[in-house]
């Protein structure tokens, strides 16, 4: 059943291009009354379900735009991705002023997700929720982690049916070239966030003459991302060779340096050090580990924290930014921990089928161990050096080890292909819980023709989020006028943790 879903690696089929499929027609209307922008248009796009047959089946994509506001002086469109993969796409963000008024911008939800053709791996959301699992801390909980995961994959190559394995990167780039055609630009302007910074790179590489101006934001590795930046790491698993659980431990240590800093950090303590509220943190992590602790809210109510609750807690705060709100908390949790209670009963994740698209993407670009127990190996040697973070994230890969299909049409390099204009990249240095600055760095030095503009904050992305005037500035100037920074540039934040607003 599998390989009846990896449609089009026959011997002697053309190879996956854009060029030969037909331009979508895209009739926008205004948009219905749900979360579109006000103002905003909406289309349907149809592009081909695999490049390799561009006459044959087809899927639809959907899309939203904002008009440009000085229409008079509009540059063209610019595409955006605000990441995931699985993310929703289809609602652009507003961007800047500058851009609202220049630009047409444009959403659109990639292949196989939201409101574009979805896929799923079961007629029940809850099974596809069951792909993404609470990562194990106990030899117990991984092999039931390890079971529940191999059912969903197991029933996901009997029911997702043919566009399972058609959801890489590289297909999605190809959607975006022939959505550039069909708004009528001659080469793409871009804004990629997070898994949408792979989704730039893949573009860039198989249409390195169409890319008129790239901003991508929180980069992914793309070597790491898809097979490897060495020999032999195709057996290592994806998570555990982008390692975002290094940038995690960095973000981490640059909050506690920030808390050990400003007396309002209510997790400091006088004399405190960046080192010594590292042992506090640790300290906590241990002491959860053994079980439970029950924190008291202020209307006298109780609530349960395990360790998975505190990691992923964590994990989000430094993703977001909210170190008040994350210091308060674990302060909280150190005040409660002589207060242990009995285990609790975790909410279920979410039913829906976000999970399966997610894998969808990642498991199809990416070499990974086919023994899912080698995940657990990855994720404990890891643990070294971020302990929490590295099973967090290691886990999270964890239904690649049985996925059931694979994309003949997935890109895996040359990443170095020289584009029409320079690719801008942008990173937070002092530490990204989801894509480390290295690999902003890594990418910087491979990409044929790249800048990057580094930010002197902790964070995940930082484009257009209103944290630093002058990295939306210097994207401004990028992508209106094609100017660079210069090489080296470090934008400061608008506002550092715990200072006044």
């Amino acid at each position: 059943m599998s390989a009846g879903l990896v449609t089009g690696a026959e011997a002697g089929t053309p190879p996956a291009d854009s060029d030969r499929a037909a331009t979508p027609v895209l009739d926008w209307v205004p948009c219905p009354d749900d979360n579109s922008p006000p103002g905003s248009e909406c289309a349907t796009a149809r592009v081909p379900l695999s490049y390799r047959d561009p006459a044959g089946p087809q899927i639809s994509l959907a899309l939203t735009k904002r008009l440009a506001t000085d229409p008079r002086h509009r540059i063209g469109t610019v595409f955006t991705n605000p990441g995931g993969p699985g993310g929703g796409g289809r609602i652009p963000p507003r961007l800047s002023p500058a851009m609202s008024a220049r630009f047409d911008i444009v959403g659109f939800d990639p292949r196989g997700t939201h409101a574009s053709t979805p896929v799923s791996c079961s007629d029940d959301p809850a099974d596809d929720a069951k792909l993404l699992q609470v990562f194990p801390i106990t030899e117990a909980q991984e092999a039931e982690a390890i079971r529940q995961v191999g059912e969903v994959t197991a029933r996901c190559a009997r029911h997702a049916g043919p566009l399972l394995g058609h959801m890489s990167t590289a297909n999605v780039a190809r959607d975006m070239d022939l959505l550039r055609r069909a708004v009528g630009d001659q080469q793409l302007t871009y804004v990629g966030t997070s898994y949408g910074t792979h989704v730039g790179e893949a573009y860039a590489n198989l249409f390195p003459q169409r890319v008129r101006a790239m901003a991508l934001d929180g980069v992914v590795q793309p070597q790491a991302v898809t097979t490897g930046r060495f020999p032999g790491q195709g057996n290592e698993p994806y998570m555990y060779r982008l390692a975002p659980y290094r940038g995690a431990q960095t973000a981490l240590r640059t909050l506690l340096r920030e808390c050990a800093a400003h007396p309002v950090c209510k997790f400091g303590e006088p004399g405190a050090t960046e080192q010594s509220l590292l042992r506090k943190y640790e300290a906590l992590l241990a002491k959860l580990r053994t079980g439970p602790v029950a924190l008291t809210d202020p209307r006298g109510g109780t609530s349960q924290v395990t360790y998975q609750d505190l990691v992923t807690r964590v994990m989000g705060a430094l993703r977001s930014g909210d170190a008040e709100g994350i210091t308060s908390f674990l302060q909280e949790i150190h005040l409660a921990v002589q207060r242990p209670a009995s285990r609790s009963t975790r909410a279920d994740e979410p039913q829906r089928a976000y999970n399966a698209w997610y894998n969808a993407v990642n498991c199809a670009d990416s070499d990974n161990p086919r023994d899912p127990k080698a995940v657990g190996r990855y994720a404990r040697l890891a643990e070294k050096e971020a302990p929490g973070f590295a099973s967090h994230w290691i886990y999270a890969g964890l239904p690649c080890a049985s996925w059931p299909v694979s994309d003949p049409d997935r890109y895996t390099g040359p990443w170095n292909k020289p584009t029409a204009n320079p690719v801008l990249l942008v990173a937070d240095r002092l530490g990204d819980p989801a894509t480390p600055y290295e690999n902003a760095v890594s990418t910087s030095h491979l990409l044929g023709r790249a800048r990057l503009l580094s930010v002197d904050a902790a964070g995940h992305a930082a484009a257009y989020d209103g944290r630093s005037k002058c990295v939306d500035d210097t994207l401004d100037s990028y992508l209106t006028g094609l100017k660079l920074p210069p090489e080296g540039t470090v934008c400061a934040p608008d506002h550092r943790p715990f200072e006044p607003n």
